[in-house]
């Protein structure tokens, strides 16, 4: 999955084959390695170096890099799910090219288990949160994991005036916790007689830093802050007029078969509202992953529930229902698209039925044209 990883595996993988089958099956009266450390200097330290940090090019006798496992930053945002997927059906099974060979053959599933666990132990940072944490983006609740990513959200009224909103937000990460993001909207509505009005909304600014984490117990706790500034027009709608600060928590937990389950919780503050009100808004994704064959496209199915109230004496909360589905559209499972429908619970009138959809891009992982 990871870039260098694309560039630099497929000889050390050529290297792991032949040593499996030469190494392994050798003699009759040879003991197979049996522990990760063992299967790895077996079959992959001749390339990959004892330390996990590449051997010398001069030993290798070629000039591609070799990946860096002691990098947490590359080692540890990747489940085990794609290293494996790559490790059992070689390089065209992430988008990889075909002379990263298969090793399925060569090593049993349980070995190539311990020589990930393995792999894993180079990193001795454990700030890293594990990629198997990092669960499926819903259309509205934020994610706990810290992301390298681009999302562009579309959503569209199905009732009612014309109306178009896109929001492209744009999430860094840097260090092991830590993320900040920008969100740049565009709004546009339908004006009586006039075509279409708007332009850009309210622009965002936020970080998020991770908490807590454990893949142990499938969990993990962020806490996030956004500022929102008036860079929008409250003429035309597009804008609020004042800014606002909107503190949050958010929360990841993995559930027994590829279920998962998230929720944010929040508040959003405005600064200079004259009369505008604090509101407090609540958010939960459940949902469940499928994986079409054993490491081909991903589908994860979920519902969001989203409620909202103004912390005002008399106040009612609103509800909306958002069922939706996820689906990875490249073989490296980097391009991502969600399509759902915002349904009002409640208080429909003023608040229309939406469909809603994003176009993701994990540009950590490569190029909008690579991996397909």
């Amino acid at each position: 999955m990871i870039a260098l990883f694309a560039a630099a595996v497929w000889l050390p993988a050529v290297i792991l084959i032949a040593a499996a089958s030469f190494g392994f099956a050798q003699g009759a009266g040879e003991q197979r390695p049996t522990t990760g450390k063992d299967l790895y200097e077996a079959a992959c330290a001749s390339c990959h170096g004892p330390d996990g940090k590449g051997a010398d090019r001069a030993t290798v006798g070629f000039d591609i890099p070799l990946p860096d496992f002691t990098d947490c930053s590359f080692a540890v945002r990747e489940p085990d799910s794609d290293w494996g997927a790559i490790i059992h059906e070689g390089g065209p099974a992430r988008g990889f090219s075909d002379t990263m060979p298969s090793s399925g053959d060569a090593l049993t599933s349980e070995e190539i288990e311990k020589v990930m666990d393995h792999l894993r132990s180079f990193c001795g940072n454990r700030a890293w949160p594990r990629g198997e944490l990092n669960l499926p983006r819903p259309l509205v609740t934020e994610k706990a994991f810290p992301e390298d990513e681009a999302v562009l959200t579309t959503t569209v009224a199905a009732e009612g005036a014309g109306a178009v909103t896109h929001q492209l937000v744009y999430e860094r990460r840097f260090a092991a916790r830590n993320q900040i993001e920008l969100a740049v909207p565009l709004a546009l509505k339908r004006i009586d007689g006039r075509g279409w009005g708007g332009g850009v909304g309210d622009i965002a600014l936020g970080f998020k830093r991770v908490l807590f984490h454990s893949l142990r117990t499938g969990s993990i706790l962020s806490l996030s802050g956004e500022t929102v500034l008036p860079t929008g027009e409250k003429s035309d709608g597009s804008g609020k007029g004042f800014t606002v600060f909107e503190p949050f928590v958010t929360f990841g937990q993995l559930l027994p078969s590829e279920g998962f389950l998230q929720f944010q919780g929040g508040v959003e503050i405005p600064a200079g509202g004259h009369g505008a009100a604090k509101e407090a808004f609540w958010r939960t994704a459940v949902g469940r992953s499928f994986t079409q064959a054993r490491f081909g496209r991903t589908w994860s199915p979920m519902v969001e529930l989203l409620g909202g109230r103004e912390l005002e004496a008399g106040a009612k909360a609103d509800w909306d229902l958002v069922p939706q589905f996820q689906v990875s559209l490249s073989t490296r499972q980097h391009i991502l698209l969600n399509f759902g429908v915002r349904v009002p619970l409640n208080n429909a009138g003023p608040r229309p039925t939406q469909v809603m959809f994003y176009l993701l891009w994990d540009w950590f992982d490569g190029g909008l044209r690579q991996g397909w």
